[in-house]
């Protein structure tokens, strides 16, 4: 029996094919990884992360994305979709379609069972190698807590967490206020979500 190769795909074929998609997939190393749908829960708390920065944001020149901005580490060539991602600074984008984020400053990614290993482990591995960042922050959908690494000046990153609803977390690298009882508004942790 004979085992055919796996064809490996260029980035060129692969942003033809995602601009064509109504289904987000990551891109590494010329594989295409097709991304599962969000539960209820997950996409609540997205929503609400974003709609607070943005209401923090929208007289600044800042802009904060949900979901849809595919963002490329361009020292590593992976090309991902973070729950919710944010910068300050002019955004710089891969081409003139302004769909492929290369500066983000914060990205956040809420956590399911099928996403937690890589979000904190081989895509935070990603994530470090990208200039521009200086947060990311991982939610828990199944309970209160929120984890925080922030870039620290000799290119490190430090580690805080929040689990009580009243804390609130500062977003040093956006100029934002996270509250916790915002970013959990609606969610009913009491219910289980199907969708993971």
């Amino acid at each position: 029996m004979s085992t055919q190769p796996k064809r490996r795909v260029s980035v060129e074929e692969y942003l033809a094919a995602e601009r064509r998609s109504t289904h987000r997939s990551e891109f590494y190393q010329g594989e295409i990884f097709a991304m599962t749908g969000a539960s209820r829960v997950h996409n609540l708390i997205c929503l609400n992360v974003s709609a607070s920065i943005h209401q923090q944001i929208r007289s600044r020149p800042c802009e904060v994305y949900q979901c849809d901005m595919r963002v490329k580490v361009s020292a590593s060539g992976l090309y991902t979709y973070p729950d919710v991602v944010a910068t300050c600074h002019s955004p710089q984008f891969e081409d003139e379609e302004l769909d492929t984020l290369l500066n983000p400053q914060m990205i956040l990614e809420v956590l399911s069972e099928s996403t937690e290993n890589y979000d904190r482990g081989r895509k935070f591995e990603h994530y470090r190698r990208i200039p521009s960042l200086q947060e990311y922050l991982l939610v828990a959908q199944d309970r209160i807590f929120v984890e925080r690494y922030v870039r620290d000046p000799n290119g490190g990153w430090v580690f805080t967490e929040a689990s009580k609803i009243e804390e609130k977390i500062e977003l040093h690298s956006i100029d934002c206020i996270l509250t916790l009882s915002d970013v959990y508004a609606k969610v009913d942790l009491l219910k289980p979500d199907k969708m993971a």
